[in-house]
């Protein structure tokens, strides 16, 4: 009797622990399962140390080891391949091709991170907006979006930066800027499965202003889909920022940055493949890496997936 009662103790136990968890602890637990998508957080979350290892490398010595190691320019010995004094060997100016893959993390994943930051707070907001108020104003919104939509987003960011030059700043307006009605889209279409629901409709009879019900209960309400169209839009912003330095339009030399590393090596491609593959591996093991987390998270905010 008393191993009955214990047993449905347990249970009762279980049941109640179940009912406790959030939808975010839950996500959470769904996520853990796939083992890919932990383990490319994890070399997401390597790159991120890095990356910001090489900040505070920078603020302690003063940028001094930057110049002394990073940009310092070997020409009698350029070109060497991978060896046991430099493990990914030398590029076509004599700089330490290893030195310079590490230094350029922080550019394209910080840089494609912001950008997609910017693009998720101005779409969302003008998605919500569009999708709450409808009529005129969706017709207004939208329509200026299908227009930025029917411009590639490559050629928009290329655009932009060709008009207002080269610099950091401006390739992340035009990063930012051209992925923008992706996530007004993507916001619209979950605000207008939201806004008339009840709890939204509880929210108007107290009193509730519209701009406290688009942020503090719809927003919060349409995360989901958001998060998962961010994390892949980063992978994206990687690759258009790597393609904007390719052309030449993008972070500028001697700055160390992916794209730019490959547009460099390109005409010595037959000569030393290590200044070409390494940096392309680095821009296709990253992308991959986010590409499936997005993936991970993406199963793991389905509600349709519960188990």
């Amino acid at each position: 009797m008393a191993n009955l009662e214990k047993t449905a103790s347990e249970q009762n136990s279980n049941i109640s622990t179940k009912k406790q968890r959030s939808l975010w602890q839950e996500a959470w637990r769904r996520f853990k399962k796939n083992k890919l998508a932990m383990a490319g957080m994890g070399f997401i979350m390597f790159l991120i140390v890095i990356a910001i290892g090489t900040i505070i490398v920078d603020l302690v010595t003063n940028k001094s080891f930057y110049d002394a190691y990073v940009i310092k320019l070997d020409l009698r010995n350029r070109l060497e391949p991978p060896s046991s004094a430099h493990i990914f060997g030398l590029d076509e100016f004599g700089r330490d091709m290893f030195l310079r893959m590490i230094w350029a993390i922080r550019y394209s994943l910080f840089m494609g991170t912001i950008a997609i930051v910017i693009s998720t707070i101005v779409g969302g907001v003008l998605g919500a907006v569009a999708g709450f108020y409808g009529k005129l104003t969706d017709n207004v919104i939208m329509r200026f979006m299908d227009i930025l939509l029917a411009i590639p987003s490559m050629l928009l960011a290329i655009a932009i930066v060709a008009a207002m030059g080269t610099s950091i700043t401006n390739v992340l307006i035009a990063i930012a800027i051209s992925y923008v009605p992706t996530f007004a889209r993507t916001v619209r279409a979950s605000v207008l499965t939201i806004k008339d629901q009840e709890f939204i409709e509880a929210a108007r009879a107290v009193g509730a202003s519209d701009t406290r019900i688009i942020f503090k209960y719809i927003i919060p309400n349409s995360l989901a889909p958001i998060i998962v169209q961010a994390t892949l839009g980063v992978a994206g912003a990687i690759l258009s920022i790597a393609g904007l330095s390719f052309l030449g339009l993008g972070i500028q030399p001697p700055t160390p940055e992916w794209g730019a590393m490959l547009s460099n090596a390109r005409t010595y491609i037959r000569d030393a493949w290590h200044i070409t593959v390494i940096p392309g591996m680095g821009i296709m093991l990253t992308i991959l890496a986010i590409n499936v987390v997005g993936d991970g998270l993406r199963d793991a905010l389905d509600p349709r997936l519960k188990s």
